[in-house]
């Protein structure tokens, strides 16, 4: 079993490589996996040997396969991944191209082709795969509208599976079986400006243009003169992989900041990125965690992991409301739900959250809801028993060229 991933594998890992981390691990207990990064690779793996796929070394790696989990965009720049024959998992989990309609301060025209080549890069990778992973049932539905549109829902594909189960499956982010541990200190009396007895409100990851950062610089600003001692800290303003430069909207999140007089007083940017195995710290040290975004499309169809980290931690949450993570977060209980864009009320729910937090048990049932064993079932059922998807075992013609012919 081959596990591909397009960041750093090591100490300081993002979302997609921390996915690819514990995915690797649930199905090391029934596989030999090999886990391997395109980027850089460091340390060691419980469940799977770790290996580089950068350099040419891929095309090795998928022939010593017999079964290849793959995130889209590598299978589209992989000629390897795209002509195997070897039966391939491709993880969509992030309709990465909804992202990029946000780009921050760039010219229409610019963001239109980042978009577009996005979209035929998702497409390629629809086209090959014989299996999908995405992260909630919105997106399975987002998702397979897009395979139908590429021709992959047909007729070999329904036959004897008419809900596309075997084609589509919901395996979300997830979270470790076991509560998070203190392993040193985190945030107090580390940071410069942060006491043991301050309310610290947590960004967890990183500033991204299709969030709302400024709105919760305000917030918080408007909030500490009822509450002197609140501080936001956002955990990570660097990304770590090098491909990823910072962007446009965490700049404006620091000169935001700064004209409000409240940074490095009430609001704080950490410069770096948490090493994966001490976030626990981080969390640990927090009294509300908190995620805002505006009112868009990629919102609809995101699955925000930084939200996991805090049912992991038992945080209670303030979270912009529109989609399926903080419906959840709102059945539950565990935290506050407000509307895009509304200062006022972002306000006022972390106050509440501040005063009255929420019992630590309405955070369990999300908790048990997506432990990594759990959510990883589909894929681990695929792997276990690789096949290839039905309609690319037969010559067919694609919608566009049966459309052609009139």
């Amino acid at each position: 079993m081959l596990v591909l991933t397009t960041d750093p594998v090591g100490p300081e890992m993002p979302g997609p490589a921390v996915r690819a981390w514990h995915l690797a691990e649930v199905l090391g207990r029934q596989l030999d996996v090999v886990l391997a990064s395109t980027v850089e690779v460091a340390g060691a793996h419980p469940n799977a040997e770790l290996a580089s796929a950068g350099g040419g070394a891929l095309p090795a790696l998928v022939d010593a396969a017999d079964v290849v989990f793959a995130p889209s965009g590598l299978v589209y720049v992989s000629p390897d991944l795209r002509g195997s024959l070897k039966p391939l998992a491709v993880d969509i989990y992030d309709p990465y191209h909804l992202e990029n309609l946000e780009m921050a301060g760039a010219e229409r025209a610019v963001v239109d082709r980042t978009v577009t080549r996005l979209a035929g890069v998702v497409n390629a990778a629809l086209r090959r795969g014989d299996f999908f992973t995405c992260a909630s049932e919105r997106q399975r539905d987002f998702w397979l509208g897009s395979l139908a549109a590429v021709g992959r829902v047909n007729p070999y594909t329904y036959q004897g599976d008419p809900l596309l189960q075997r084609l589509v499956a919901v395996v979300p982010f997830g979270l470790p079986g076991s509560p998070p541990q203190r392993h040193g200190p985190g945030l107090r009396g580390v940071l410069p400006g942060i006491g043991p007895d301050d309310k610290v409100v947590l960004w967890g990851g990183g500033v991204y243009d299709w969030l709302d950062p400024l709105s919760a610089v305000r917030a918080v600003a408007r909030l500490r003169r009822r509450v002197p001692h609140v501080r936001l800290v956002f955990l990570g303003m660097h990304h770590p992989n090098p491909a990823i430069p910072e962007m446009a909207v965490a700049g404006e999140a620091r000169r935001l900041a700064q004209e409000l007089g409240v940074a490095g007083k009430n609001v704080f940017f950490n410069p770096g990125w948490v090493p994966y195995e001490r976030r626990s710290d981080y969390l640990l040290d927090a009294d509300v965690a908190l995620s805002t975004h505006l009112g868009h499309l990629e919102t609809r169809y995101s699955f925000r992991s930084r939200v996991l980290d805090y049912i992991w931690a038992a945080l209670p949450m303030v979270l912009t409301g529109g989609d399926s993570l903080a419906d959840e977060v709102a059945r539950e209980g565990a935290g506050v739900v407000v509307p895009p864009g509304d200062v006022e009320a972002l306000e006022e729910a972390l106050a509440l959250m501040l005063a009255e937090p929420p019992p630590a048990e309405r955070f369990a049932n999300l908790a048990h809801r997506y432990r990594w064993e759990r959510v990883a079932e589909p894929l681990v059922e695929f792997c276990r028993r690789p096949r290839r998807a039905p309609d690319l075992l037969v010559e067919r013609a694609g919608p566009d060229e049966l459309a052609s012919e009139g």
